[in-house]
């Protein structure tokens, strides 16, 4: 099982960007897709962005889509989550995830959590 922390989360303004890091450890995370999900106050958990083991297919929320950019290095068992254009309905603790497979199959393939991050957008 690979183990997740989650660093980069701060106070924006609404219009500004963060970049949100999941550093893994375990030999797994290379042939692991991996995901970004998040939870707002009184708000269930949502998926915001997902990439295959080898980074060649993401696929995102729509309400992210265009804003939001996930990646990774697999030589530094590495997540990232670039987010720009940050608005207040963006604010949220932002978990990554460690899915049981190389592809995204859905969103109950992910086993392994991070402790999440805060983000939070004023406006």
């Amino acid at each position: 099982q690979v183990q997740l922390v989650e660093s980069g989360g701060g106070a924006v303004q609404a219009g500004g960007s963060l970049r949100l890091s999941c550093a893994a450890s375990g030999r797994t995370f290379s042939s692991a897709a991996m995901g970004w999900f998040r939870q707002a106050p009184g708000k269930e958990r949502e998926f915001v962005a997902v990439i295959n083991w080898s980074g060649g297919n993401t696929y995102y929320a729509e309400s992210v889509k265009g804003r939001f950019t996930i990646s990774r290095e697999n030589a530094k068992n590495t997540l990232y989550l670039q987010m720009n254009g940050l608005k207040p309905e963006d604010t949220a603790v932002y978990y990554c995830a460690a899915s049981t497979y190389r592809d995204y199959r859905g969103n109950t393939d992910f086993r392994s959590w991070g402790q999440g991050t805060q983000v939070t957008v004023s406006s």
